[in-house]
């Protein structure tokens, strides 16, 4: 069974940046989509950035510009650098893999303050 392991999450100042890294463990297939979600409190869950195993990318409005999404697929590993980081991008950062199923990782929560 794949499981999803973020890292890199935290407190920053506004302006700020901050990398986080997704590590899928057990055998993925491809073709696959893996990415980014968030959710800050009292809203729903949102994409942030997805990137597909042939490395198409798809970023939510708000991001584009800021963040770059990336992968390893020799290590079914994604990554999220966010540059200029606003209050707004406060929330869980939510890893997701989707081949057959989604799968989602722990959260790791990003705090920006300002």
């Amino acid at each position: 069974q794949v499981q999803l392991v973020e890292s890199g999450g935290g407190l920053v100042q506004a302006g700020g940046s901050l990398r986080l890294s997704c590590a899928a463990s057990g055998t993925v297939f491809s073709p696959n989509v893996m990415g980014w979600y968030r959710q800050a409190p009292g809203k729903q869950r949102e994409l942030v950035a997805v990137i597909t195993s042939v490395g198409r990318i798809n970023y939510a409005d708000s991001v584009k510009g800021r963040f770059t999404v990336s992968r390893d697929n020799a290590k079914n590993t994604v990554y999220l650098q966010m540059n200029s980081l606003k209050p707004e991008d406060t929330g869980v950062y939510y890893c997701w893999l989707n081949y057959n199923s989604n799968v989602w990782g722990q959260g790791t929560q990003v705090t920006v303050s300002s």
